[in-house]
């Protein structure tokens, strides 16, 4: 009796799943190395005595995108530049017509590419100046201040972003999936351990109740769940591909086929707009001192039913205006028009791409509601046990959710490409074989 043969894994892959675990360790690795002059039991203690703040908020937002402004790593600004810039051309794409006209040529995507990058190191620039004078603001966390000790900081965040900005490109072009987001989602997922242990030790000191971090652990089971449902869920939108002539006797027959729109087609965007937004007037505030701005500050507490109602209109706004700039549906129904197919029951052209703006306006409202639910009611039943400091809120499982089935896919869309490569080549053989055996 023969032992059954185990399916050996394609080299390929081995090599691209190889490649992306070397850079994310080098990522992980840089994440811990603290950046030159800095004292970070300061830095730490600091962020801890003004917990709640816009300032805290701005570095948990950041250290959860991957960043380290907490711990002032050499990799302290993590992807938030390259991903600032991305939007920015992702949204000027939708008012300037010279850049949506660039989206859709292959050189002008290629221009867009290396504008971002430009635009990702100025970004990184003064994102670790403003890091700089913020660190120096703060009592003995640079032991020795001066132009040298700033100039170290900067060239260090700075290059640090953009070496982020390489590698997750290196991953991108090399390894398996998207590379920012395989890095920001490598940076969540390190800190579900340390949660763990946190969350034991705050049931030993009393601080929580054992019951309360059971219903905890059962919520984000849910709405890990929920999450992946609400990802994967689409609304189908039938389409007609009439039966054409191709030329010479060629006949393309008729085609009954669907174009998916997602429920939640914005993704995490509106949340992080949201945050951004929400904890602008709590940041300046702190800087300048004041009065108006400290009062709409103490007003919108996090945590708060105001600051949870204000962050859900938000969001639900922010999904409305993002899901219109990244879904364009004149281009589509255009395209539809080329092809010859329409929609049953609908007529070509601006009929079309009213019927599918229609639609997508209906699926926006109950995904952006979904969006507020994940983003507030985590934060807030972590609260309600005890846990002051929550490290998992709505942008992190929905990212986590998100990467992870685009990777899943991925993979698995690389395994039947190889499948489908070796059929073929076996195919091909056995029509040589026949062509010497018959003489042909």
């Amino acid at each position: 009796m023969t032992a059954p043969r185990i399916p050996s894994i394609d080299p390929e892959l081995r090599d691209k799943l190889l490649f992306t675990a070397l850079a994310i360790l080098i990522y992980r690795i840089g994440a811990h190395i603290t950046a030159p002059t800095v004292d970070v039991t300061a830095l730490s203690d600091f962020i801890k005595n003004n917990a709640g703040t816009g300032t805290a908020t701005l570095f948990s937002m950041y250290d959860a995108l991957g960043g380290g402004l907490s711990r002032s790593t050499i990799f302290a600004l993590g992807i938030m530049p390259y991903i600032s810039a991305s939007i920015v051309f992702q949204l000027g794409g939708g008012v300037i017509p010279t850049i949506g006209k660039m989206q859709k040529d292959e050189e002008g995507r290629k221009t867009l590419t290396q504008w971002t990058r430009y635009l990702t190191v100025a970004i990184s620039f003064s994102q670790a100046y403003t890091f700089t004078l913020f660190v120096e603001s703060i009592p003995n966390a640079i032991p020795y201040p001066g132009f040298l000790s700033r100039l170290i900081m900067v060239a260090t965040l700075t290059v640090g972003a953009i070496f982020v900005m390489w590698l997750g490109e290196q991953i991108t072009e090399r390894g398996i999936g998207n590379g920012m987001s395989m890095l920001i989602t490598v940076s969540i997922l390190e800190r579900v351990w340390p949660a763990v242990i946190q969350g034991i030790g705050y049931v030993k000191e009393g601080v929580v109740a054992p019951t309360g971090l059971v219903l905890l652990a059962v919520v984000l089971l849910a709405m890990v769940a929920a999450v992946v449902a609400m990802t994967l869920a689409a609304r189908r939108i039938p389409i007609q591909i009439p039966r054409k002539v191709m030329g010479r006797g060629r006949i393309r027959e008729g085609q009954k086929t669907y174009i998916p729109v997602r429920l939640i087609t914005a993704g995490v965007m509106p949340i992080i707009f949201a945050q951004t937004v929400i904890i602008v007037p709590s940041t300046v505030a702190q800087f300048t001192q004041n009065e108006t701005l400290q009062s709409i500050t103490s007003f919108l507490t996090p945590g708060g039913w105001q600051y949870n109602l204000l962050f859900a209109v938000m969001i639900v706004v922010f999904s409305y205006f993002y899901t219109s700039i990244v879904f364009n549906s004149v281009d589509l129904s255009e395209n539809l028009k080329k092809q010859g197919a329409f929609i049953p029951g609908v007529k070509p052209g601006a009929a079309t791409a009213d019927y599918i703006d229609g639609v997508l306006g209906r699926i926006t409202l109950p995904g952006s509601l979904f969006l507020a639910v994940v983003a507030i009611v985590p934060i807030s039943m972590a609260k309600a046990v005890g846990i002051t400091q929550f490290a998992f809120g709505g942008t992190s499982l929905l990212i986590v959710v998100g990467v992870l089935l685009d990777t899943i896919a991925q993979i698995e869309q690389h395994r039947q490409l190889r499948k489908y490569d070796g059929f073929m080549k076996s195919g091909r053989i056995k029509f040589r074989g026949r062509q010497s055996r018959f003489g042909m």
